[in-house]
């Protein structure tokens, strides 16, 4: 009878975690899209280029994948981008069939400057947090990570 309290106050914990993150993410995007309205950049364009700020260069494709579009709607997003002079395509040296997406410095600089907003956010946030407990929350943000990414 123990294990099945533990079971369940384990649920009630794991569904109180869950219910915090979700909070947490909302709130994220927001600001996230408050920052963006400074700049001529769509939040779906942010994710775009933070991809291949992230990852290099890749084909439509491949972003499309890793953004869960369809490829007809990458085709528009980067084609707004490139206009914008934020990214171009280039082919392939290795296969002329293949054209890749590459970021460039007004893309590069924008993914830089959002980020940098979004970081001094979060470290105000931080401010009634101690030393050890930023350590902690970063280390079990990695490790919650790293799980999701293993399943």
């Amino acid at each position: 009878m123990i294990k099945e309290n533990v079971s369940q106050e384990n649920l009630d914990v794991v569904a109180d975690i869950e219910k915090d993150l979700r909070y947490i993410s909302a709130i994220i995007k927001q600001k996230g899209r408050e920052i963006l309205s400074n700049y001529t950049i769509t939040p779906p364009q942010f994710v775009a280029l933070q991809w291949l700020f992230e990852d290099g260069d890749m084909t439509i494709g491949d972003l499309s994948n890793k953004m869960f579009l369809a490829c007809s709607t990458t085709t528009d997003l980067v084609d707004r981008m490139e206009k914008n002079e934020l990214v171009m395509r280039v082919k392939d040296p290795n296969d002329r069939r293949v054209v890749r997406i590459h970021l460039l410095d007004e893309g590069k600089r924008i993914i830089d400057e959002v980020i940098r907003k979004r970081q001094i956010y979060l470290n105000e946030l931080l401010q009634n947090f101690s030393s050890d407990e930023v350590l902690n929350l970063k280390d079990n943000l990695v490790k919650l990570h790293h799980e999701m990414k293993d399943k």
